[in-house]
């Protein structure tokens, strides 16, 4: 058994995922050793946890769309990366899906992260990654955290969610379209190619 095939062993059987386990759901993430570029969000939905494929919806297309590439190479290539702020669906709650369970990341993705050593950059995709790894108050706008994405290069990419949801925050922000995905697409492709 590998490193990466222990850690999923240990989460499988950690006391907070147990329940999870005995329901024959397992943990939803993405590691490998040459991955090059690693995507941080919140938590899968139903949908893929149902499904075991994460990003297999308008979202996950928009995000390839920005990125530049295409759905083998986010699923196969093995030089992309995928660990959720939790790896299970964490239920639905009055306004959505329900957060990622708190002290979930700050377990799991250092050990899991530590499995790739080729990382060279991690989008972080919405407010709980971006909160969580770029030490942000929850209170910074997240307009302000995307604007000011170059602050938090060579390591960071922050970007607002894919979702069709947030159409409405990418018409009012062209500036997101023209001026940070080229930069996205330049970065993601030097990665992919180096």
């Amino acid at each position: 058994m590998n490193s990466i095939e222990q850690i999923t062993a240990e989460i499988m059987t950690a006391d907070e995922n147990i329940k999870y386990t005995q329901a024959g759901i397992k943990p939803l993430f993405s590691v490998h050793p040459e991955a090059k570029i690693l995507i941080i969000g919140q938590a899968p939905g139903k949908q893929a946890e149902e499904s075991g494929l994460f990003w297999n919806d308008k979202s996950g297309d928009r995000l390839r769309d920005w990125m530049g590439i295409d759905r083998k190479i986010f699923y196969q290539s093995q030089k992309i990366a995928i660990l959720p702020m939790d790896f299970y669906f964490p239920g639905k709650g009055k306004s959505g899906d329900l957060p990622p369970r708190q002290g979930f990341a700050e377990k799991w993705h250092p050990k899991l992260i530590d499995q790739m050593p080729e990382l060279t950059l991690t989008l972080l995709i919405g407010r709980y990654a971006q909160k969580h790894y770029l030490n942000l108050k929850s209170t910074t706008p997240i307009t302000e955290i995307i604007k000011d994405y170059q602050h938090y290069l060579p390591s960071y990419f922050p970007l607002i969610h894919p979702s069709p949801l947030n159409g409405r925050w990418l018409k009012k922000n062209p500036w997101f379209i023209e001026t940070v995905i080229p930069v996205l697409r330049s970065k993601v492709a030097k990665c992919l190619n180096d």
